[in-house]
């Protein structure tokens, strides 16, 4: 019995001892961890988390500002080996299984080479695994088995061609392409805006759909768009968290997404 006025577990309360019997069985989980290096003004952190297993937390950092519009130009300042270098060297701390870049078009404004080098500057600078998020793209094509895609952006038409530009090196053709045209504050795009480019978009001859820039919300409405038009619909947010957590060995959390389905690890 203890004198100090304080309780011993085992004379605690009945929560108390509930909590002590949990501690008992079952060990405080380890808690994996991936990196996410984002463009300055992302402002989705959020949904990037909706992808995320209970068992990963996620270190994120902003790259620095940089005060232009959403252009060519600002593309290409985001993907500066002199910013991503050390955002991904203020990511290692927490030891993050694998990193990832999630900016669509820092990762393929400078074509496929301009995505490999990107991706060496990450693995140069410690990154244990490195994805891109139009790296991942690629992958994800792949693993989707589609080769001719319709394409949804927020951009102006010049950061659109890039991203053609970047998907023709890889051997994807594009049906159709739209792009909003906008030069800022992409974060504000509603679902609305979105389903109703992809439908505009959407073509016969398109395998799939592929909805551009991490600013972009989709999470909830990539699921339903796949029901209505019958073929897989692919977001950059998807596609960045599906291949970094696959680099952690773990698996994305949706609920019928395609991407995400047909990478579904098996039953035991």
């Amino acid at each position: 019995m203890r004198t100090d006025g304080f309780s011993t577990p085992a004379e605690g309360t009945g929560a108390e001892r509930e909590v002590v019997e949990l501690a008992a069985t079952k060990p405080t989980p380890w808690q994996s961890g991936v990196g996410v290096i984002a463009p300055y003004d992302f402002a989705l952190d959020r949904e990037l988390w909706r992808w995320t297993p209970d068992d990963v937390s996620l270190h994120v950092t902003r790259l620095p500002y940089v005060h232009v519009p959403v252009t060519v130009d600002q593309a290409a300042a985001l993907s500066m080996e002199q910013s991503v270098d050390p955002a991904v060297r203020a990511l290692l701390a927490p030891e993050p299984l694998a990193i990832g870049y999630a900016c669509a078009s820092g990762s393929f404004v400078h074509g496929a080479e301009g995505e490999r080098e990107l991706h060496r500057t990450m693995v140069n600078a410690g990154a244990p695994a490195a994805v891109t998020t139009s790296g991942a793209l690629v992958q994800a094509l792949g693993a989707l088995e589609l080769d001719r895609i319709a394409v949804v952006t927020p951009y102006v038409d010049s950061v659109t061609d890039r991203l053609l530009g970047f998907l023709g090196e890889h051997g994807v053709g594009v049906t159709s392409s739209v792009g909003l045209g906008l030069l800022s504050h992409i974060w504000r795009v509603t679902y609305a805006e979105v389903s109703q480019a992809v439908h505009s978009v959407d073509h016969p001859d398109a395998q799939g759909v592929y909805i551009s820039c991490t600013n972009v919300l989709t999470y909830d409405i990539i699921a339903p768009l796949e029901r209505e038009l019958g073929k897989p619909v692919i977001a950059a947010n998807q596609v960045t968290m599906w291949a970094v957590l696959r680099e952690a060995n773990r698996h994305a959390v949706a609920q019928g997404q395609r991407l995400l389905d047909v990478t579904a690890p098996s039953a035991v």
